[in-house]
């Protein structure tokens, strides 16, 4: 039953369209019609501008952290804490999945990667930072925000196996497959950056 609970709650918070809604009820603009046409953060920050953009990346870590807080919250004195963990791992998949396929935006959300950063940070805090630290070194080089996603998202196994030495082979599954996941996302990001038609993104001018 708790496995049930926490997996809807997980995805309804996922499916929260943050990107959809701000550019909607803020600007009467639907941020899938305008720029990569995708429902995320990134895509926030080109077509709607920097504070919306920021907002929106807010609320997109927030709830995959949440997600992946309750099971730790309501069950930490009542069951054990590998059971804990696969909960909050279920709850994780779930909200990444409801950010890409949201059920309140007719299932066209963004790529997860703020939503995965959130997990992250519930789930593995010190890996988290981590990630957000080699993302923003790629990023400020290259200002390809795809490009710094997916380096951060090769490393979070790496990070989690070699670095924190995570012990729970659930958690370093799940690493792998969330890596997976992102990689798989930025699929058409690869192809444009391979042929040099990706868009860079330079978020420090004015």
């Amino acid at each position: 039953m708790e496995y049930l609970i926490f997996s809807i709650i997980a995805y309804l918070l996922g499916s929260i369209p943050s990107a959809v809604w701000v550019g909607k009820a803020w600007y009467n603009i639907d941020v899938r019609e305008h720029g990569s046409k995708n429902a995320g953060a990134t895509n926030t920050f080109r077509v709607l501008g920097k504070k919306p953009g920021i907002f929106v990346l807010s609320i997109d870590i927030a709830k995959g952290a949440l997600a992946t807080f309750l099971p730790m919250i309501f069950l930490n004195s009542t069951i054990e804490k590998d059971l804990i963990i696969q909960i909050q791992i279920i709850a994780a998949i779930l909200a990444v999945i409801g950010h890409v396929f949201p059920i309140f935006a007719q299932f066209k959300g963004g790529k997860g990667v703020a939503t995965s950063l959130g997990v992250i940070i519930g789930l593995q805090p010190i890996a988290a930072l981590i990630c957000v630290v080699l993302f923003l070194i790629v990023f400020i080089l290259f200002q390809f925000v795809s490009l710094g996603a997916m380096v951060a998202a090769l490393s979070f196994p790496l990070v989690v196996r070699f670095v924190i030495e995570e012990d729970s082979n659930w958690l370093f599954s799940f690493s792998i497959l969330l890596s997976f996941l992102v990689i798989f996302a930025h699929r058409q990001n690869i192809v444009r950056l391979m042929k040099g038609e990706e868009a860079k993104m330079n978020l420090f001018k004015k």
